[in-house]
């Protein structure tokens, strides 16, 4: 630096290129880098002035060192004014962003139902349990014995083709039926015994009707004198009380391993009263449950004496049920949770 006057005019002009780069400095953290840049000692302009100290003159190191402070204090006085002003109007537009206008209408959040699931078996608990049935929650892992042998499906039966079984070992597996839970109360209880038995099943199963995953019901009565005609009279009941006071219902000859006889149960179509129509296709009837009388071997089998004792047993598809209540032709809409499906729903 030749003279004192030189270094006038430079600081002169770095004043003048700081008020003007102020200008154009829109928010607190470009101010930031660009104060930070300005004074480094290694590469800003005002920090590097103090580095060239060694090149004055003694004589004028002093009146050297006064002016470079001056320019120093006045940028860092000029920085903390402009930081100020730049988040006083930040907090300004933050205030505004964030006000909320307590006179608009609150937002509405949709409130969803029940599940279809959980209100009809709700609903078949409620009707049971008011014709005095207990309830028993049974296990979804279960023992081979207890799923298949105890209901008198052996090893070889040609039954077990008709579920396809998650095994998860030979011997341990995901319950394909809740009649699993019927050989539980019966070896736990004896006679007189009258209970529902809902949860979850499963078999290797997928289409529009059936999922891997679905919901059943076992029902078990055992008492002295019990027949069909106690298990159609309390089916009516059932029937009536979920489709309607004018709903019938028919039994119709099947197979089940642990019941003899076996029936299917059919209930008049409760959407067009028999005349025929799309859901019951044209036959005025729907099936909705398999039943029957519980075979002796099953009996026996628990220590219950065959020729004291007779029983009746039913399952019920509670998906079944919702989809026929419901109108639900899909089963996978039971699963998806949709609010647009659960708010038509509500019972």
């Amino acid at each position: 630096m030749a003279d004192l006057n030189e270094l006038s005019e430079k600081l002169a002009l770095l004043k003048q290129e700081i008020e003007g780069e102020i200008k154009n400095l829109s928010n607190s953290k470009v101010a930031f880098e660009y104060r930070k840049g300005l004074m480094d000692s290694k590469t800003g302009k005002i920090g590097t002035l103090m580095r060239e100290m060694g090149k004055i003159p003694n004589e004028l190191k002093a009146e050297y060192g006064k002016k470079v402070n001056e320019i120093k204090m006045w940028a860092q006085d000029r920085f903390e004014e402009l930081e100020s002003k730049l988040k006083e109007a930040e907090m300004a537009e933050r205030y505004n962003s964030e006000t909320i206008d307590v006179t608009l209408p609150a937002k509405m959040r949709p409130i969803g139902n029940l599940h279809p699931n959980t209100q009809v078996r709700n609903q078949i608990v409620d009707i049971f349990g008011s014709m005095g049935f207990e309830i028993y929650e049974g296990n979804e892992i279960e023992t081979d014995y207890y799923n298949f042998s105890a209901l008198n499906i052996p090893k070889d039966h040609p039954a077990r083709d008709m579920q396809d079984t998650f095994y998860l070992s030979p011997e341990f597996l995901l319950r394909t039926q809740t009649s699993a839970g019927q050989i539980h109360v019966m070896e736990e209880k004896k006679p007189p015994i009258k209970v529902i038995s809902p949860g979850k099943v499963f078999r290797s199963d997928d289409d529009a009707t059936h999922s891997p995953m679905f919901s059943q019901m076992e029902g078990l009565v055992v008492d002295k004198g019990i027949t069909l005609c106690d298990l159609q009279g309390m089916l009516d009941v059932f029937v009536q009380k979920i489709f309607g006071e004018d709903t019938k219902t028919r039994l119709r000859p099947s197979y089940f391993p642990f019941t003899e006889p076996s029936v299917e149960v059919d209930v008049s179509c409760f959407q067009c009263h028999g005349k025929g129509c799309k859901l019951c296709k044209g036959t005025g009837w729907i099936e909705v449950l398999g039943a029957g009388v519980v075979n002796k071997k099953v009996l026996e089998g628990c220590g219950i004496d065959s020729n004291v004792y007779s029983g009746l047993a039913f399952g019920i598809g509670i998906d079944r049920i919702a989809m026929l209540k419901y109108g639900i032709n899909n089963i996978k809409l039971l699963f998806e949770s949709d609010l647009r499906v659960l708010n038509q729903i509500n019972d």
